[in-house]
């Protein structure tokens, strides 16, 4: 008999600390930790997906080594925001964090300041976007797009005690701020990203202290310049084909050279090693591996993205799993492979841990996954995932009228498992589900303006 391991109720919370009985038994042995992510990459743009002329043979070696999520969801469309949902396990919207370029709340517990408060080093490498309109005085009392010193959402003041980042994406020849200083780098921007965060692997494994590497790509979003080597891949197709190909052979490349170091360094086997994108793919039909919708969108093509996980002491077999996940889940699951302890911890939290899933003890998931945007900090269209089914309320048109089929009736859902590409409409054939999933979405959504309002704060200083 399967079991679940997730909470039955949507507004459930999700605490995730060890108890004294489990830490007499067995002390956790805290693990490394590299959180590595590409900007833009959609579920299709891989070679291990089934993508029929990108070449990435060190993620396709990633994904026979580790677990493979096959349905792996962001928590939003638009690359700020999901930022804000890993840093948290809270989604985007409790903070304010609705659109790309919107900042963090500053008040947010963040895993580096949970992981730092616990003995953590704690570095991030490359994009940040979780610092608002800082970004835009940054760009323009400089060339480039690093964030300074005095920035009050910078990595630093976030938990990080080392970074080499900048404020949005970028490209060739960056210019990145090293803990808030500018400074001028020579090269692709993933290779840049990937020699800072081994610098920072290289020192902490050396004086063998566990750590926290953020390493957080500008690849492959627009404009895609790539290197001419990485080009001459794709030398027969298009020059924008080569150019955006070559990014994602970048980044690619540096997965590679990330995995060669922790085992150079003898620290893999302990080492949780988790990719994944920020958003579904922008690049057209292959990028989103023809699934409905885009970037900008709440449907498949703008949510599902590419992740694994590798984590050799505690997955010792590579294996594939369907079960649904999200960039929600991260925080919580990291908290609890580390057995740090969040003694403040905002409430709530919207995801959940996922070592059961890692452990191969279930293979369900009972707790819905949310999702809303806003438009012009309007609510606008929301979705909910209970696996199977995907419920989508007030879907309207994608953020260009394009590539979701047109106007849309005011509910939609579809069982995403056969239908993956959200062709066929079940909502009048299932009125008794779309009345439950609508009122559980609704009641979430309430719990989401509460934390908006800043409630959260308010329960937290009064408890």
């Amino acid at each position: 008999m399967r079991t679940s391991f997730l909470l039955p109720t949507y507004l459930a919370v999700t605490v995730l600390l060890s108890t004294a009985a489990q830490a007499a038994d067995s002390p956790v042995v805290q693990p490394n930790i590299v959180l590595v992510m590409a900007d833009d990459q959609g579920w299709g743009d891989t070679s291990y997906n089934g993508h029929p002329e990108l070449k990435t043979p060190n993620l396709d070696a990633l994904a026979l080594s580790g677990l493979r999520f096959n349905r792996f969801y962001t928590a939003h469309f638009n690359c700020s925001p999901t930022r804000a949902s890993i840093m948290t396990g809270r989604h985007p919207n409790r903070m304010g964090t609705f659109n790309p370029g919107a900042p963090i709340r500053a008040q947010e517990l963040t895993i580096a300041k949970v992981l730092q408060s616990s003995g953590y080093a704690t570095g991030h490498f490359g994009k940040w976007h979780l610092n608002g309109k800082n970004g835009d005085k940054n760009t323009i009392d400089i060339p480039g797009r690093a964030i300074l010193a005095s920035d009050p959402l910078s990595p630093g003041k976030m938990g990080f005690d080392e970074w080499v980042s900048a404020d949005n994406f970028f490209d060739l020849d960056p210019v990145l701020g090293r803990n808030g200083v500018p400074e001028k780098f020579q090269g692709d921007s993933s290779d840049v990203t990937t020699d800072e965060a081994l610098k920072f692997i290289r020192k902490q494994a050396a004086a063998g202290k566990p750590f926290l590497s953020v390493v957080w790509f500008g690849s492959p979003h627009v404009p895609h310049q790539a290197l001419p080597a990485d080009k001459a891949l794709y030398a027969t197709l298009p020059e924008k084909d080569q150019n955006y190909y070559g990014e994602i052979t970048a980044v690619d490349r540096s997965v590679g050279r990330l995995r060669a170091a922790l085992r150079e360094l003898k620290v893999a086997e302990n080492t949780i090693f988790w990719y994944n994108s920020d958003n579904g793919g922008a690049a057209g039909p292959n990028s989103t591996g023809n699934l409905r919708g885009a970037k900008g969108t709440l449907f498949e093509g703008g949510l599902r993205v590419p992740a694994i996980v590798e984590w050799p002491a505690r997955i010792a077999k590579p294996f594939i799993s369907e079960t649904p996940c999200s960039t929600l889940d991260m925080y919580p699951t990291l908290l609890e492979a580390t057995g740090a302890i969040a003694p403040n911890q905002i409430q709530p939290l919207d995801g959940i841990s996922l070592l059961p899933l890692f452990d191969r003890k279930t293979e369900l998931r009972s707790k819905a996954i949310p999702f809303w945007a806003h438009a012009n900090n309007q609510p606008g269209h929301a979705a909910l995932l209970e696996w199977p089914y995907k419920l989508h309320t007030n879907p309207g048109r994608d953020k260009k009228g394009k590539n979701d089929g047109g106007p849309n009736p005011a509910v939609l859902l579809y069982d995403v498992s056969k239908d993956p590409k959200e062709a066929s409409d079940l909502s009048s054939q299932e009125p008794t589900r779309v009345a439950k999933m609508t009122a559980a979405l609704e009641t979430w959504k309430a719990s989401v303006q509460k934390s908006l309002a800043g409630e959260d704060f308010v329960q937290k200083k009064g408890n």
